[in-house]
């Protein structure tokens, strides 16, 4: 088989040859330089260089254009290039899902109409120009959540504490995203009432529409807060059959039948409250969190589900022995610009026996410049295992509340160093 994989996120985040035998099929990466570098040095394949200015859509095409060939799938595991994925499979004639399928997964508004057309309950929300004829007039009061269709990571978005108040920060232009202030790209926004209550998360694997493997997580923290420069983790908890069934009825909803997912939801008065989903594996560590605890490695049944292999009755048994593992993430975007000093509060956690990885920034690393769960570029990231959810949560809790952050400016250079 022929195999075209949009390559973004970094290889080892997926381990691409755990699903895909790169030596009985033919497997071709196109992707930025920088996506390319992290492509294990021996591994057998193509790799092919793009400029990584237009959409990978684009790109893709132009270069097929110019050198025309076959492929029998075309695969991306990044949010960012579903769609483009969607795109060049309907413009080449490849199986897969169409891109009216994978806009579903994708943007926010019509995951929300869908998922309420199918009795489940959604925040009230509006897409942002109808919101703005309506001169902030909302069915709804109190805080109201700003945010694009389909961002990732929290970025742009803004609560504020009334409908009208939304509406007059956009209008008089001092929301503090320049698009947004400029009035440029409203229909990429949305906004949507408040719902308070904890956070959960639900990742898992499904093929022709049926849950293989399913897992749950309670947020400590939210992304929002996270994107703000406050700490946060999850921890895995059970569900019930009831719950099992409501993730379900949300990915028929939204037309995710293969492949790997990442839904959250608010449980507000004990009623599960859709907020997203995506056709894709959850960030952080999430993937490891739910191999641990499933034996399931998502991004390699994935692949091959999307090859068309059949995976039922071909999964891991999980461990014998149950543990309730979470993952755990600090901050250092919001400080771009300075050099990370060191952890505070920290030394009794890290000599933790439950702790199963502990990844810290060295001392003197420059902070980073972007939104980032990554191990190897964010302050801290790793997972902890407990006995019971209360444990796995009270841990990460703990250690957020004794850590602290110490940074430096950066030093600037001399003269001398800059001219050598």
């Amino acid at each position: 088989m022929k195999i075209l994989i949009l390559h973004r996120v970094p290889y080892f985040k997926i381990e691409y040859h755990r699903g895909i035998s790169h030596d009985d099929h033919e497997v071709t990466y196109l992707g930025t330089d920088r996506a390319l570098a992290t492509l294990p040095p021996g591994l057998r394949c193509e790799r092919v260089s793009r400029p990584g200015i237009r959409t990978a859509f684009e790109e893709a095409r132009d270069w097929l254009a110019r050198r025309p060939r076959h492929f029998d799938r075309v695969i991306s595991a990044s949010e960012y290039e579903l769609l483009d994925a969607a795109r060049l499979r309907e413009h080449l004639g490849v199986p897969g899902a169409p891109v009216d399928q994978v806009a579903l997964a994708r943007d926010k508004v019509l995951m929300k109409r869908a998922v309420e057309r199918a009795g489940l309950r959604v925040p009230r929300f509006l897409p942002l120009p109808r919101f703005l004829e309506l001169e902030g007039r909302a069915p709804w009061q109190g805080r109201t959540v700003l945010k694009p269709h389909r961002g990732a990571s929290s970025e742009d978005v803004l609560v504020f504490d009334t409908p009208r108040q939304t509406a007059a920060a956009i209008t008089e232009g001092r929301t503090g995203v320049a698009r947004l202030d400029a009035l440029r790209d409203l229909t990429d926004f949305q906004v949507e009432e408040f719902v308070t209550g904890p956070i959960r998360h639900f990742d898992g694997l499904v093929q022709g529409g049926e849950i293989l493997v399913l897992s749950a997580s309670q947020y400590v923290g939210t992304c929002l807060g996270y994107a703000q420069g406050l700490p946060m983790g999850s921890f895995q908890t059970g569900f019930s059959e009831e719950t099992r069934a409501w993730v379900a009825r949300a990915l028929a909803a939204v037309r995710i039948e293969d492949g790997s997912f990442h839904l959250e939801a608010i449980v507000h008065d004990g009623e599960p409250v859709f907020l997203e989903v995506g056709n894709r594996v959850g960030g952080a560590d999430v993937v490891a969190t739910v191999e641990l605890a499933t034996g399931v490695h998502l991004p390699s049944y994935e692949l091959r589900v999307l090859l068309g292999e059949s995976v039922a009755g071909k999964l891991p048994e999980p461990p014998a022995v149950r543990r309730r593992y979470g993952w755990f993430v600090h901050p250092g975007h919001h400080l771009a610009g300075r050099v990370f000093a060191g952890l505070g509060g920290v030394a009794a956690f890290r000599a933790d026996p439950r702790v199963v990885a502990w990844n810290e920034l060295p001392s003197g690393a420059p902070l980073p410049d972007h939104i980032t769960y990554q191990a190897g570029e964010t302050v801290l990231a790793g997972i902890v295992a407990g006995e019971t959810p209360e444990d796995t949560r009270d841990w990460i809790a703990g250690l957020f509340g004794s850590l602290t952050l110490r940074t430096r400016p950066t030093v600037p250079m001399t003269p001398e160093q800059v001219s050598a």
